[in-house]
């Protein structure tokens, strides 16, 4: 019996509107033929764009690749505010707008230049509060406090104006853990006339970017053609650290994920390898390579 290996790797998925990150990943599980999936990074039902996904051992690396910065292109509606922060949710106020493009480009440009500042998730997220997502809570029509967050927004810039919508767009690239529909809530209120979330595209995460992003219907074409493995990025080429092959005693230490004794400047990392398998993902302390991610 051929046994079937599970491929490892990232793919870099397109996706677009009305699927889940949970749908995508179902997807992906189903073509590779594999439970080991996950995502780095979840995009709202209505958001469009990059969204990797790992695969097989590569799901390990997840934490490491949801912590690149991305960025997003966004609509943003002024006069308007939802319950979500985004044009999906019901319209709890609306308010006059006096469309000034020099005020909005004063305040847009501002949060560019305060380096990192608090902001405060949406109801409507995932994040857990007494180990409930707070979005179970909002559908139960409970509003709680929510802690603050750090995030930095790196660059943001009007990409355009819609004056006759009361709308603009703009493109932001930002550290992990902002939220857009936050972020146009903050710039509605710098501006007083409120705003909401409307569009929006993830254009980076990392070193992926839309313009190599693939389709669900294009991977799944793939798998029924065995040409999967030709769209999975390998673990290797995402993180391109050098290689070093190790053999005897010291690839025992490795597997078991011990460190080894092999010296390096404090912070250098290496993939350690059995031949042609990577075995993990190594980090310098000074004295020895120590394990940083097992594969």
């Amino acid at each position: 019996m051929t046994k079937i290996l599970t491929p490892t790797g990232v793919l870099n998925v397109y996706k677009e509107a009305g699927f889940t990150s949970h749908d995508v990943v179902a997807i992906v599980r189903r073509a590779a033929k594999t439970k080991k999936v996950g995502h780095t990074g979840t995009l709202d039902p209505d958001a469009t764009g990059v969204l990797p996904v790992c695969l097989g051992r590569a799901t390990k690396l997840a934490d490491q690749l949801a912590s690149k910065d991305k960025t997003y292109v966004a609509e943003i509606i002024l006069g308007l505010e939802t319950t979500t922060g985004d044009i999906s949710g019901e319209i709890v106020k609306k308010r006059g707008v006096s469309y000034d493009t020099a005020a909005i480009e004063k305040v847009v440009n501002s949060f560019a230049t305060r380096g990192a500042y608090l902001q405060v998730p949406p109801m409507y997220s995932a994040i857990k509060i007494g180990g409930k997502k707070l979005y179970e809570l909002a559908r139960k029509g409970e509003i709680i406090d929510r802690p603050a967050r750090s995030v930095t927004i790196h660059h943001i810039q009007v990409t355009n104006f819609e004056p006759q919508a009361n709308a603009f767009t703009i493109e932001v690239t930002c550290s992990k853990g902002t939220y857009i529909r936050s972020l146009a809530v903050d710039i509605g209120e710098a501006l007083g006339c409120g705003a909401t979330m409307g569009k929006l595209v993830r254009t980076q995460s990392g070193i992926f970017s839309i313009k190599t992003a693939v389709k669900l219907d294009d991977i799944k074409k793939a798998a029924e053609d065995e040409k999967l493995t030709d769209l999975i990025m390998p673990v290797d080429k995402l993180l391109p650290y050098p290689k070093k092959t190790i053999s005897g005693e010291i690839l025992v230490w490795a597997k078991n994920g011990n460190p080894v004794p092999i010296s390096a400047a404090k912070g250098e990392k290496f993939w350690l390898c059995d031949g042609d398998e990577l075995i993990g993902l190594y980090a310098s302390d000074g004295e020895k390579l120590r394990p940083e991610v097992m594969l």
